[in-house]
């Protein structure tokens, strides 16, 4: 028997997100028709007022299951189904006022039911988005809605996947065998591995596997098409991770070669076409206003170090943003004045103490109490207000708010992924910031800005930015 927990989990976000939607117009009634002592606009009856939404409410989950808010990819994705479902409440709320606006009867009693409706909508979904959740993986601690899961291949990827899915009650997935090489430790002994897919299939029963995850092809197709047809034959989810996972990643378009032939296209990152538009433009609004309402302190940092410390007040330094284009970073200088301008090896060796280089280098670029900078200095990258200026360099296009760490020409030859993460704009923030910053090494910093990369969406970088704040105001992996 196949695993339907999907499905009925699916159900359950259905009839629970309708309820939460009849409660919330209904919450908006009475808060705007009972409780407010104001004059209506309309004598709309409660039971006509429902009616109504009891038909409408429908096409609005129509709306939501078109948002993707109904796929088992947006289960684990909790902000990406925040930003959805506000999305779908809002455009639900226009379709109900359109329909309004054509109906020769009022639907509304007052203009601020449909405000109401929309911002209890959203809170209640979200309060019962999370609940089921939390219902779901409580559920998987009882053994649940586990999915069993066979694994095929003897790749890195496979061990991965074994160490992040082995413990059941948090990851929803059961192993029940690995084809094709043994990962074994001590804290997975208990998992069957079988030499080929066959034994597997022999000793598993199909009755028992409901997905499986092919990580690597066979050199005999006869023995990829065997799991194929088996999966496809007892109705099994199947799966394939590519060898050469960075090949699929990114922008992926499937298309027809020659008018006949299908090739998949791979783009280097997913900012493409109307995004950079639309990146640019919002880089130009948000960042103008930031320039401006950040004036007054600029101005008193630029005081506070020329008070403080005699040399420049802003430190410039030639950085790589996209398509390996260099230009000039601004940002307030926090070197003392003697280190101003070098790099770390030729100020620790200047300073006397070379050995505080292969330490900063080993620390992940950290020294705690670097002895280039001084008290004010250690405040402004505390507090990353040393990062003001840089807005001037996103006005003039030189970077994004959200991007990949701007390279200095150093890296160029020592960073691995240096041409995927110059494909987009370096950015002010970005994924490294807001996860640890310097609480994180030089290559997981890498591979964050390669995931930005292959994965940018513009909710993304509002997640980002929103995350941001959270990093400046709390001081969270400054040092």
């Amino acid at each position: 028997m196949k695993n339907s927990v999907s499905l009925l989990y699916n159900l359950f976000l259905v009839i629970g997100d309708f309820l939460a939607l009849v409660a919330a117009f209904v919450g908006a009634y009475v808060l705007r028709v009972t409780i407010d002592s104001r004059p209506i606009a309309a004598a709309v009856e409660a039971r006509a007022y429902l009616a109504v939404f009891l038909v409408l409410i429908p096409f609005w989950i129509l709306i939501f299951g078109l948002l993707g808010l109904y796929s088992t990819s947006i289960y684990e994705k909790r902000f990406t189904e925040i930003g959805r479902l506000f999305v779908g409440s809002f455009v639900g709320l226009l379709f109900v006022v359109f329909l309004s606006f054509l109906s020769l009867k009022p639907i509304f009693p007052a203009k601020l039911v449909p405000i109401y409706g929309f911002v209890l909508a959203f809170i209640f979904l979200v309060i019962f988005r999370s609940l089921a959740r939390l219902i779901r993986t409580t559920l998987f601690r009882y053994g649940i809605g586990i999915t069993n899961l066979l694994i095929i291949g003897n790749t890195q990827v496979a061990r991965e996947l074994i160490d992040s899915l082995q413990d059941s009650r948090l990851s929803g997935y059961r192993i029940v065998g690995i084809v094709g090489g043994s990962h074994k430790t001590e804290r997975n002994a208990h998992l069957r591995v079988f030499h080929n897919f066959e034994q597997a299939r022999r000793v598993i029963g199909p009755e028992e596997i409901h997905s499986i995850v092919q990580t690597e092809l066979y050199s005999n197709a006869n023995q990829n098409d065997e799991v194929l047809n088996f999966a496809q034959a007892n109705h099994i989810a199947y799966r394939f991770i590519p060898g050469n996972t960075e090949l699929f990643v990114g922008n992926i378009e499937v298309e027809l070669f020659r008018a006949s032939i299908p090739v998949i296209a791979v783009h280097q990152t997913a900012l493409l076409g109307w995004g950079r538009i639309v990146k640019r433009l919002f880089d130009l609004l948000v960042g103008g206003l930031l320039l401006l309402s950040s004036l007054p302190f600029t101005l008193l940092i630029a005081f506070l170090i020329k008070l403080t410390s005699r040399g420049p007040i802003f430190f410039r330094q030639t950085r790589l943003t996209r398509f390996n284009q260099p230009f000039k970073v601004f940002k307030f200088r926090t070197a003392r004045p003697a280190y101003n301008g070098l790099t770390p090896e030729e100020a620790f060796t200047k300073m006397g103490n070379p050995g505080l280089i292969r330490q900063y280098r080993e620390n992940g670029d950290y020294l705690p109490d670097d002895p280039r900078y001084g008290r004010f200095g250690r405040f402004l990258r505390k507090t990353s207000l040393d990062e003001l200026p840089q807005l001037i360099n996103v006005i003039k296009g030189d970077v994004s708010l959200v991007g990949p760490r701007a390279l200095v020409p150093e890296e160029l030859n020592i960073s691995e992924k240096r041409h995927a993460i110059l494909s987009v704009k370096s950015g002010l923030t970005g994924l490294a910031v807001v996860s640890g910053r310097r609480g994180i090494s030089y290559d997981e910093r890498r591979q964050l800005d390669m995931y930005y990369v292959q994965n940018w969406s513009f909710w993304l970088d509002i997640v980002i930015l929103l995350k941001t704040v959270r990093v400046v105001l709390t001081g969270f992996g400054a040092k």
